[in-house]
């Protein structure tokens, strides 16, 4: 998937470099702050692990970049890579399938999605606005309220997606939202405004948990695809398949 990104035939589309994040499964400030944040997911199984245990060889054959964080997670590196780079004046695409990451979507970084078959599809903000119908900032907020079962977040009982966007419109942030629930101004639906009142400070957690974090990262060198060298690691890995394409590349 990787390749089908940057083996693009537009020289001008082609990213200066390629970053590959990874990090711990669970930072342990999230954990300690709402236990069963991840209890419900299943081990990695060994098989897994041992790919994975792989994979940095591969990648760094490539001429790829692997930024890693022991404390925090994976979502949590690729933000603070996005923010790098903007701030010295470049642009990123973030590749992933977590939504965590919308929140780091900017007018210098782009989410992209990449189909079994077809185009890739990018989207900036106006995309987020799109399927959220919030900005990329309130995305936290947004999670908090709605609940995010792949990372065991509840969110407040009885709000999805429809209604934390609606009062996040309404209210402008969580804690907006909280305030209105509390002073039982009418705005918000009674049975609503009591599952925001009672689950207060838990929702302010969920916020806490769902906000990416800033990793100390280093921008990544310019550094083309080597498909050659990432040739010869796969061949090494016993890949034949991978590292023949790669080879083709290679002298495309």
């Amino acid at each position: 998937m990787l390749l089908r990104l940057a083996d693009t035939p537009d020289p001008a589309a082609r990213p200066r470099a390629v970053a590959a994040c990874t990090g711990a499964e669970e930072a342990a400030y999230r954990t300690a702050l709402y236990p069963p944040y991840h209890a419900h997911r299943e081990p990695m199984p060994p098989e897994l692990r041992e790919q994975w245990d792989k994979a940095p060889a591969l990648l760094t054959g490539m001429g790829w970049t692997i930024c890693h964080s022991d404390q925090l997670e994976a979502d949590d590196v690729m933000f603070s890579l996005a923010r790098a780079e903007q701030a010295a004046g470049g642009s990123s695409l973030l590749f992933t399938g977590d939504r965590d990451l919308y929140g780091a979507v900017s007018d210098a970084s782009a989410f992209i999605e990449l189909p079994k078959s077809g185009d890739p599809t990018t989207f900036g903000p106006d995309g987020v606005r799109e399927r959220y119908g919030i900005e990329p900032a309130l995305v936290p907020d947004f999670i908090a309220l709605r609940g995010d079962p792949s990372d065991g977040l509840p969110g407040a009982p009885g709000v999805g997606a429809k209604t934390a966007a609606q009062l996040l419109a309404a209210h402008g942030s969580l804690e907006a939202v909280i305030g209105a629930a509390l002073a039982g101004s009418g705005e918000i639906r009674p049975r609503i405004a009591a599952a925001l009142s009672e689950n207060a400070e838990l929702l302010r957690t969920f916020k806490q948990i769902a906000t990416l974090q800033s990793v100390p990262v280093s921008r990544p060198a310019d550094a083309p695809t080597d498909y050659a060298g990432g040739a010869a690691t796969a061949e090494r890995m016993g890949m034949r398949r991978l590292a023949e394409r790669l080879r083709e590349l290679a002298t495309a």
